[in-house]
């Protein structure tokens, strides 16, 4: 049987956003798109395994069923696309839907329980009114039961195709949401950049704590060696913390514990009353985020902020400082992505930023080119910490001014990315690019670490031959010279 495109699917799967556009904001039916992908992909999985095993079994129906029993998940009878598609004319359509998805949150609770809690088929205020709620969702069940969007594995074979077909989804969606995008999306080439940078081995826990939909976290695991990892996060918005959970089953990643809520005042990945540690933590946090929870922070059951407390406008040092404290002692890794100025601002974070200096947990700042985030244009950095570090160095890299014009963002090619994982590695000088600090030239700095200050990137004009452009000029007053003359003649033969 001849396999599905890669692209022909994503393509199919975006057409579908039709029956919404110009109805709803992306922001709303983005839900509706994904949790119908989700379905279709369970649907089409679950009978292609029915099909498989009633030939392994000849056509025993309880030895089918048994086998059914132990699969990842579990698909109720009448609960699949096809059945929901074939109700598609039903007055209530929306409540049939709506239905269908609680059950198969309740056969499989452990995995998915609530991940459908955000989303109503059956909503008045989101689909409008009866008839044109019912009349969308029939386009939108039409749409999905294109021949060319079969998801079953022996069709699309490797089951990363439904993954991405997930996250073209979720990057298109995040293009069209304006400030909205950071909230739930990290673009792929900083994530891919993140992963290789952290470059994690067999058996690690890795986690965010600020997942969003969990691109980032799935990239990040997937560069251990194999998939023997498990991956932990943690995700304050109900709904974007639905996506995360079903994009994680989307890309089998069945080893993972994502929890909801706010990271900063209600911590949720605790075991004994202590924060979890975990190998790596990784994150793209939302960017000097205002009432972080200052108030709360004065008291925290957890003593995080014992560096001193970030400013109450700001919370960039907040998700820092957390993450620094749920990386593993001796061998924990963070990266994190920030906007210039934690680099740079003085008061509470600059004292904050000097003693992580002083404590030798700083490895590398990496800048990046602007434009390259969803939402917004200014440019941002990568902080590297690493408690395993053997020296007292740290490693600046420019990386800014190396990218790829696109239409609406900038971009990181795969070549921008070997450079930069390359200079990393070798933790070296690169004139004009990289600069390998130490330790006391960082505190004469101030502990500021502003890029400028450490990689030179000022590019010498070059020398300007004097005599070589007196000659030239000398030659151009010539030629004007001999222009105006026989401009002279012209005119003195037209009679003017």
């Amino acid at each position: 049987m001849k396999k599905i495109d890669q692209a022909q699917i994503n393509d199919v799967a975006w057409r579908a956003c039709d029956t919404f556009r110009g109805v709803l904001d992306p922001a709303d039916y983005k839900n509706y798109i994904l949790v119908m992908v989700f379905l279709k992909y369970i649907s089409d999985v679950w009978n292609d395994h029915y099909e498989r095993y009633l030939k392994e079994y000849d056509r025993d129906t309880v030895r089918v069923e048994r086998r059914l029993s132990r699969e990842r998940f579990q698909l109720p009878a009448g609960c699949d696309f096809k059945s929901l598609y074939e109700q598609r004319n039903q007055a209530d359509i929306g409540e049939r839907i709506d239905v269908a998805l609680g059950a198969i949150e309740e056969a499989n609770k452990e995995k998915l329980e609530g991940v459908f809690r955000e989303v109503s088929f059956n909503s008045e205020n989101k689909l409008g009114q009866t008839r044109d709620r019912n009349a969308r969702l029939k386009h939108l069940l039409e749409d999905f039961n294109d021949p060319r969007l079969d998801l079953r594995p022996s069709v699309v074979g490797a089951e990363d195709v439904i993954g991405n077909v997930y996250e073209y989804l979720l990057e298109r969606f995040a293009s069209d949401a304006g400030k909205k995008a950071g909230e739930f999306y990290t673009p792929g080439q900083v994530s891919t950049l993140l992963a290789r940078l952290l470059a994690p081995k067999k058996g690690d826990t890795i986690c965010d704590p600020a997942c969003g939909s969990g691109s980032l976290l799935i990239k990040v695991g997937r560069q251990a060696d194999e998939r023997d990892f498990a991956l932990f996060g943690q995700e304050s918005n109900g709904t974007t913390h639905a996506l995360c959970r079903m994009n994680m089953f989307l890309h089998g990643m069945d080893s993972f514990r994502i929890e909801w809520g706010d990271t900063l005042r209600n911590p949720r990945l605790v075991e004994h009353d202590q924060l979890m540690k975990f190998d790596i933590v990784v994150a793209n946090p939302p960017f000097s985020l205002e009432k972080w929870g200052v108030e709360e922070a004065s008291a925290d059951p957890f003593h995080r902020y014992h560096r001193g407390l970030p400013p109450k406008s700001k919370g960039d040092y907040a998700f820092i400082t957390h993450m620094i404290e749920t990386a593993r002692e001796g061998t924990g890794r963070v990266g994190v992505v920030v906007p210039h100025g934690v680099l740079f601002r003085g008061g509470a974070e600059g004292k904050i930023r000097q003693k992580f200096i002083e404590e030798n947990l700083l490895e590398a700042v990496i800048g990046l080119p602007a434009n390259l985030f969803f939402g917004t244009g200014i440019p941002a950095a990568i902080l590297l910490f690493n408690k395993a570090k053997t020296h007292g160095d740290v490693l600046f890299i420019d990386a800014s001014r190396e990218y790829k014009d696109a239409k609406n963002q900038n971009l990181l090619t795969p070549e921008h990315l070997d450079k930069i994982v390359r200079t990393y590695r070798k933790f070296e000088t690169v004139a004009k690019y990289a600069y390998r600090a130490t330790a006391q030239e960082l505190a004469d700095n101030d502990f500021n670490l502003n890029i400028p200050r450490y990689v030179d990137t000022f590019e010498e004009e070059a020398e300007i031959d004097l005599g070589a452009v007196k000659k030239e000029i000398a030659g151009l007053e010539k030629e004007l010279v001999a222009v105006r003359s026989k401009m002279d003649g012209y005119l003195k033969e037209l009679g003017l």
